[in-house]
């Protein structure tokens, strides 16, 4: 199977501190990929490096046989990405939301319009299309962030934390929709997550990061083997330890919000 993520030595370092040491994972196209750790482990940092928000120290990076350094444009057509903090313009309706983030992507007018209805039926909000974002509650706002993602047609969505704060419904739904659109459309799935039961339901692999590197990638039943427990949170806790972590983001900095292709 072809490989739309591919990474090599990647390190990443802010003045002496390495958040990234030394990482080397695959992603298979079509998959639905897992990058869990703990709270500052280096999860964020990496995300930033694959979506072109801050270049590695040393390493490479191939998007969809693109380099991040070097080809910004091709791999920001590449992707979509839902963020775990709220990016939607809430003084706007959810049809224009989609519409803006068309526009950005330079879909034209007609496709936009087919694309927008489809997404929008597809994550069941189009009879609230002509709403204010403002009025929607936070799964709603959740459902019109994976339908923006998706807008473009991208060859991978990152997911960080797209689940965090809402109700196992509504987690249920989420992932519903994201499987199917898995398997509809061909589109490969990155997420981070601490609802390591969502991991172990949906993921096709699974890579664990700490400290700024990955000590172990598999599949959660492999994963559930080597470390002979029956759970993967009871894997995770066995591999990462049962500290707790200080919840500052990666290095001190948060993803800012994706703009799409220049």
């Amino acid at each position: 199977m072809n490989q739309i993520i591919e990474v090599k030595n990647l390190v990443k370092k802010y003045d002496g501190f390495t958040a990234v040491d030394n990482l080397s994972f695959e992603v298979e196209q079509g998959s639905i990929f897992a990058f869990l750790g703990p709270n500052g482990a280096g999860k964020t940092t990496t995300i930033k490096m694959l979506t072109t928000l801050t270049d590695p120290t040393s390493g490479s990076i191939l998007i969809n046989g693109f380099d991040p350094t070097k080809q910004e444009d091709q791999v920001r057509e590449s992707f979509g990405i839902v963020f775990q903090d709220p990016s939607l313009d809430e003084d706007l309706t959810a049809y224009e939301n989609l519409d803006m983030h068309g526009m950005l992507y330079k879909i034209k007018s007609s496709e936009r319009k087919r694309r927008i209805t489809q997404l929008l039926n597809f994550v069941e909000l189009w009879d609230r299309r002509n709403e204010l974002v403002k009025n929607f509650s936070g799964g709603m706002k959740r459902r019109l962030e994976i339908a923006r993602g998706f807008m473009h047609h991208p060859k991978i969505l990152f997911l960080d934390e797209p689940t965090i704060g809402l109700d196992p419904q509504t987690r249920n739904h989420i992932w519903n929709y994201l499987k199917k659109m898995n398997e509809n459309e061909g589109t490969t799935v990155f997420l981070t997550t601490h609802y390591l039961e969502e991991a172990d339901k949906v993921s096709d692999k699974i890579a664990i990061i700490d400290h700024g590197k990955i000590i172990a990638q598999g599949k959660a039943e492999e994963l559930k083997n080597q470390t002979n427990t029956a759970s993967l949170e009871d894997a995770f806790l066995v591999l990462t330890g049962n500290i707790i972590r200080d919840e500052k983001p990666d290095a001190g900095q948060k993803l800012r919000r994706h703009r799409g292709p220049r």
